[in-house]
């Protein structure tokens, strides 16, 4: 991230161009307890699966 003075507008201009999704994935993957289940690896076939429980837990949305 720009370092700089977090009140000004300047050190965001980088943002301008992001979208909801790239903003929700950012967040997401900075959550250590996401982080942590990621690290798991049923967790991470449920969630290629698109096995209900994980996806709810996160708020996680896949096209079927």
């Amino acid at each position: 991230m720009t370092s700089g003075d977090w009140r000004s507008e300047r050190a965001y201009e980088h943002l301008r161009d992001t979208n909801w999704r790239d903003y929700a994935w950012e967040y997401l993957r900075r959550n250590e307890e996401y982080q942590a289940r990621y690290a798991d690896p049923e967790f991470r076939a449920r969630l290629d699966a698109g096995v209900d429980g994980p996806e709810r837990c996160w708020g996680l949305r896949f096209r079927g």
